[in-house]
């Protein structure tokens, strides 16, 4: 199958005082896969999913790199075909459903400007709307399409962004950590709403996450960020049973284990996550890292492949598989 989405060079900076935010991010998602990019606050992230839609905020820019999706380099494209894509190629799920949607217009309203916006045809466009709106699981539809945000619920807010996301059928949805804003229970459903609709649509997914407790069932592979760079990638079962990078092995080590009946405290990674623009060209985890060497203090180790798995480390940990 041929990749759906490609990142090949991707950098990020700053643009008054060009300070690093992303380094030479290498990752691709084929058609129909769903691809999980976990890493702590400040990794880079949002900038990466951002960056796909030319969304970075003011002062952020893509350097270096190519974005390219479907046979396209958004990052090449004009302003007028960029907007054709985002919202109906590809669209986003923030993570805070409030501030994704506007708080003086019905829901109904924002859905169906979606479908204005993009000279969507549909013979009926409010019954498309609420079809949209019963497929994501959100009662009484003729009444959420009268209603405003702040009259919903958090849950019922991110079932109407992801039923907005959904509304053309992209080719690929980006979710940036959706869930997070939500409880459990709710945080739950929402995981197992986007599953089935991505399922019944073959749609592709790239899901942003500090959590890797929240991929584990959800996402074909993962790739590991730290510091604004890619540091391990492998299929999900890979990722979690066989983690050769130390970071992503600490990251697995934190995560409460649900059959445990012990008390015991959680494993944590000592120190903290350095700015990207200080680490230079040595290993960013060296300050962290149990097994650091003189190598990895004077040296950058890239992404090294190693069959379906990618691990950019000079000592990764011995496969179990």
């Amino acid at each position: 199958m041929r990749d759906l989405l490609s990142l090949q060079g991707l950098s990020i900076q700053t643009s008054s005082d060009k300070r690093s935010l992303t380094a030479d991010v290498n990752i691709s998602l084929v058609e129909g896969e769903a691809l999980g990019i976990v890493g702590e606050s400040g990794s880079g992230k949002t900038l990466t999913a951002l960056s796909i839609l030319g969304l970075l905020p003011r002062g952020v820019e893509v350097v270096s790199g190519e974005i390219n999706f479907n046979g396209e380099n958004l990052l090449s494209l004009e302003p007028e075909r960029l907007r054709e894509i985002r919202g109906k190629e590809i669209s986003m799920v923030y993570q805070d459903p409030m501030t994704a949607l506007n708080p003086v217009m019905t829901v109904g309203n924002q859905l169906l400007e979606v479908l204005d916006y993009h000279n969507h045809e549909v013979k009926n466009p409010e019954s498309h709307v609420r079809e949209s709106l019963i497929e994501v699981g959100i009662p009484d539809p003729e009444r959420a399409l009268k209603s405003y945000p702040h009259e919903f619920s958090g849950g019922m807010r991110q079932r109407a962004v992801i039923a907005m996301s959904l509304l053309l059928s992209p080719k690929l949805l980006i979710a940036d950590e959706p869930t997070t804003a939500l409880d459990v229970t709710i945080q739950r459903q929402i995981l197992s709403l986007v599953s089935k609709q991505r399922s019944r649509r073959q749609m592709s997914m790239l899901w942003i996450t500090h959590d890797l407790g929240v991929v584990a069932n959800l996402v074909d592979r993962v790739a590991v960020m730290y510091a604004g760079r890619i540091v391990e990638v492998g299929t999900t079962k890979q990722i979690f049973n066989s983690p050769q990078h130390p970071y992503t092995q600490g990251l697995l080590a934190s995560l409460p284990v649900a059959s445990s009946r012990s008390r015991s405290r959680l494993a944590s990674i000592p120190g903290v996550p350095p700015k990207p623009w200080l680490v230079g060209q040595s290993c960013s985890f060296a300050d962290r890292c149990q097994f650091v060497q003189i190598r990895c203090r004077e040296s950058l180790p890239l992404l090294d492949a190693q069959g379906s798995k990618s691990v950019a480390c000079f000592y990764p940990i011995a496969s179990s598989t």
